[in-house]
């Protein structure tokens, strides 16, 4: 693995929004350094990180990792000082839009989704998902595919909710037959699909490729609903692809969605189509 995926964290996005809580938290560290006596060859030979690293991450550059900041903690005896800042770093390490979107689908109390090309982001295993990474051209770097399956793992959390949101996943066919990553990646796929099908809060669909009618041939729909009465949704086939919140445009989707349901296998059916293509790898 290329540097930056072992090592202390992430470098800082050029004009993010959370520059200036990494530029303060790496101030502090400097601070608990120098107050320790220690100098940066001594503190990066005692964590097991690169001088530059160390560097990096006091004036603010790098985003460090939630474990580089328990150790620094002990080594400085700052007394939890650079602790308190774990939950911060581990969200700062995230790209912009997958903070968002992590955002909104942890106030969202229904969210309806259909997916025609691959697995939705919420049901994707780890090995499915750096696959997919992998596989972009121009090809990402190493330290890109593994920020972005760690922040792809890092809205699953919406599946630990309590109370826990309804959840909607209407899959095309074809994304449970193409062996992304290789068939038994495909395999512990569709067994983590089971899995999450059997929750009580989820309804998960399958749309069969022969189907002579299709509400989704225009792409992606998402649609996220909020305690407040308010909601948000895309599609890649309206409204350019952007986010919409009126009641209208909404209005539209959820059409949308609903014929997408109506037209694909209902829970249990699309369970055992599931667990035929399963047995088939």
């Amino acid at each position: 693995m290329g540097e930056g995926v072992d090592e202390a964290g992430w470098d800082v996005e050029p004009g993010d929004e959370i520059e200036p809580m990494v530029q303060a938290v790496g101030r502090l560290l400097k601070v608990c350094r120098e107050s320790a006596g220690v100098s940066v060859p001594e503190l990066a030979e005692a964590l097991g990180y690169g001088e530059d690293m160390i560097r990096k991450i006091e004036r603010g550059a790098r985003i460090p990792r939630p474990e580089f900041l328990d150790s620094a903690d002990t080594f400085l005896k700052a007394q939890g000082h650079l602790r308190a800042f774990r939950e911060d770093m581990r969200k700062a390490r995230y790209p912009k839009k997958v903070r968002e979107l992590a955002e909104l689908e942890g106030r969202a109390v229904e969210m309806q989704f259909y997916s025609n090309h691959i697995i939705h982001g919420l049901l994707q295993t780890e090995e499915y998902a750096r696959a997919l990474l992998e596989m972009r051209q121009p090809a990402y770097t190493q330290d890109v595919v593994e920020r972005g399956t760690a922040a792809r793992m890092a809205r699953k959390v919406v599946f630990d909710r309590e109370p826990a949101p309804t959840l909607s996943f209407v899959l095309e066919q074809v994304t449970l037959e193409r062996p992304y990553g290789g068939r038994m990646v495909l395999r512990r796929q569709l067994e983590h699909l089971l899995a999450v099908a059997m929750l009580r809060n989820v309804t998960l669909q399958v749309m069969r490729t022969n189907r002579e009618k299709n509400a989704g041939i225009s792409g992606l729909v998402e649609v996220l609903k909020f305690a407040d009465g308010t909601a948000i949704g895309r599609s890649d086939g309206a409204f350019n692809g952007r986010p919409v919140s009126n009641p209208k445009d909404l209005r539209i989707l959820e059409l949308r969605c609903g014929m997408i349901r109506s037209q694909a296998l209902p829970p249990e059916e699309s369970r055992d189509f599931i667990e035929k293509a399963l047995g088939r790898l």
